[in-house]
């Protein structure tokens, strides 16, 4: 049924012409307002439905767990700036990630360091640069992983300390959009999906092409019309994503987030794009500009780039 309904749009939106000559049609409700390509709303498209499945996309989270069960090389690059936006120290790696009998270990073939990159036990001297090796480094040996999403749920139970902010880090980064426990101010401000959020931000669905592929662009924006004290409820200055209009997966996401608080600020853009390595969909490069600051550490900019190749099972 879904290919029917692709192939009525892919007609609906050549015989209309080109995308830019399409109008857009916004609709109010919820206390949100939506902007829909004139050609959905004639045509009386399942918008509703096609919402739904975005709100609940998982495809975006199994994407990274199906690095866990493959073989693939990585190039690193992470530096680490001061406040006039000069490398203090870095770090520029080749890895290859290893899967045998169930388990995954990890060589890294190359590395130069600048600055005080690590302390004189080789431990990272920046919370950046761990929490890049919690997402995309392998200690050790690990056995018995998959790559099933279900069940999966990523947790603060139980953590603490540097543990917690790491799953902290990850429900961010895989599901923005959604709130956050244990984050003081702020933490309930990332739903984006509940009434308080729609009369804050304004969401736009449309179709575009995307590397020569027709997709579906999901993007959240701020209201530009927010008085002083609502505007202080902004977290999320934009994200969009990109997915494909047969399955429904992300393709690329892009999304900023800045917040200042008495104890904490940051300003943080990330942008990742994903690739399709067998059936499976995987990341292929992710990049990472931050700005933060926390009470009792010190502030830390960083940039960095993860970039995923030579993909094998």
């Amino acid at each position: 049924m879904r290919k029917i309904i692709i192939g009525i749009v892919f007609l609906l939106v050549y015989a209309n012409g080109t995308f830019s000559q399409n109008k857009d049609t916004t609709i109010y409700g919820d206390n949100g307002k939506l902007t829909l390509p004139d050609v959905f709303v004639r045509n009386n498209f399942d918008y509703k439905k096609l919402l739904q499945q975005i709100k609940e996309d998982t495809s975006f989270y199994k994407a990274f767990r199906n690095l866990r069960i493959l073989n693939f090389s990585s190039y690193n690059d992470i530096r680490m700036l001061d406040k006039s936006g000069n490398v203090q120290a870095s770090s520029y790696s080749k890895t290859r990630q290893n899967r045998e009998n169930g388990c995954r270990t990890m060589d890294v073939l190359e590395e130069k360091t600048t600055g005080d990159f690590y302390d004189s036990k080789h431990r990272y001297n920046y919370i950046t640069a761990e929490l890049y090796a919690a997402l995309f480094f392998t200690k050790g040996k690990v056995c018995g992983e998959d790559n099933i999403v279900k069940g999966h749920a990523i947790s603060t139970e139980k953590k603490s300390g540097i543990d917690k902010h790491k799953e902290q880090l990850k429900m961010l980064f895989f599901n923005p959009g959604k709130k956050i426990p244990g984050i003081p101010f702020f933490g309930d401000k990332l739903d984006l999906y509940d009434a308080s959020a729609h009369k804050i931000y304004d969401y736009k669905l449309d179709i575009t092409d995307y590397q020569g592929k027709l997709c579906y662009i999901f993007s959240i924006k701020p209201k530009e019309d927010l008085g002083f004290f609502k505007r202080d409820d902004v977290v999320i200055d934009e994200m969009t994503t990109w997915f494909d209009m047969k399955t429904l997966e992300v393709l690329a996401r892009n999304y900023s987030l800045s917040y200042k608080a008495g104890l904490y600020d940051f300003d943080v853009s990330m942008e990742v794009e994903m690739t399709r390595f067998q059936d499976m969909l995987i990341p292929k490069v992710l990049r990472y500009k931050g700005n933060w600051n926390v009470i009792f550490k010190k502030r830390e900019r960083a940039l960095f780039t993860a970039t995923i190749f030579d993909v094998k099972k």
